[in-house]
């Protein structure tokens, strides 16, 4: 019996709106079985700020959508990733300012970014904002991704003994960002050239603040015991934790869990098309030709898609490929 292959990211992602009025996070992710190239996309939207839900959505549409166009190229063009991710986090920025522009009462929405990209084992990221990316090996989680917020600041001057540990935990400016995506110039962005390599066994969390509830301690304690379950089962087990604390201002949770289960080769690599090989001819090739026009094609099955120029349009399937007609 023919066996599907284990697959080489075992991934999960899970959200959640918390104790707020809405939801301002938007999350996508990407990894499909026999390739070896993966997505991941998060945005927080500025709570408090007008349309704070759309910016999210608008970072995320963006910027998926231009990673997944170029995915193609990145096996070949790996060293180039760190310049798609930048390009791709402008092209969202220049997205919301132009939505700000033609929706002026949506003026002062903006939302952070962690996107990344799996080449095999190896982690490229673009982050900006204080959505956390994690790293758990060996039961150690880090964070690998800069804090964009006043929150680095603040347990500095706690390390320094200018204030105490209470104080720093609950100062008010703690949240306060230091760069966002908001249609203006975007202050700071964490892009490292070289990539993070996973080993087999790792898990990456890429996650809004709204999973900081958690103390770090008791995120990798809760990824070290379900290590070796699925990503979905070690998701649930975050959002239990999350709901036994009964926070009522719990802020908006998105997040993803990426495993890696093993760095064996795919079959055949996804490779880019050039475009002087398009066959526009061939017996496989779709075509779209007025009704009543083209070719006669026998036995055909006709099943109208939508018009062109005031005639309709038909998919027909016909013996040996697809066209339509």
């Amino acid at each position: 019996m023919w066996r599907s292959p284990e697959p080489r990211f075992d991934v999960a992602s899970a959200i959640c709106q918390g104790g707020r009025d809405y939801q301002e996070d938007a999350i996508v992710t990407d990894f499909p079985t026999g390739t070896d190239i993966g997505l991941a996309v998060l945005a927080d939207g500025m709570g408090g700020h007008a349309a704070g839900d759309v910016a999210s959505k608008i970072v995320v549409t963006e910027v998926f959508s231009d990673l997944k166009f170029e995915s193609a190229n990145f096996c070949e063009l790996e060293g180039e990733i760190p310049k798609y991710l930048a390009a791709a986090a402008m092209n969202a920025n220049i997205c919301v300012r132009d939505y700000v522009s033609d929706n002026p009462r949506t003026r002062g929405m903006g939302a952070t970014l962690v996107a990344l990209v799996m080449v095999e084992n190896r982690m490229y990221w673009m982050s900006i904002g204080d959505s956390p990316l994690y790293h758990m090996r060996g039961g150690k989680l880090r964070q690998v991704n800069e804090d964009h917020s006043m929150a680095p600041q603040i347990d500095h001057m706690m390390r320094q003994g200018m204030i105490d540990p209470e104080t720093a935990r609950n100062h008010p400016d703690r949240n306060c960002l230091t760069s966002v995506i908001y249609g203006d110039r975007i202050a700071r962005t964490d892009c490292p050239v070289k990539p993070l390599t996973l080993e087999v066994g790792d898990i990456v969390v890429v996650s809004s603040d709204g999973l900081q509830y958690l103390e770090d301690g008791k995120i990798e304690k809760i990824l070290y015991k379900y290590r070796r379950r699925k990503s979905a089962e070690i998701a649930e087990h975050l959002l239990a934790a999350l709901h036994e604390l009964d926070c009522p201002d719990q802020d908006n949770i998105s997040f993803a869990v990426i495993k890696l289960n093993h760095i064996k080769p795919i079959a055949q690599a996804i490779r880019k098309k050039p475009t002087d090989l398009i066959d526009q001819t061939g017996a496989g090739a779709t075509r779209i030709v007025p009704l009543g026009g083209g070719l006669h094609q026998p036995a055909a099955r006709e099943q109208a898609v939508g018009t062109e120029d005031g005639k309709a349009v038909f998919f027909r399937r016909v013996a040996g490929g697809a066209s339509r007609g």
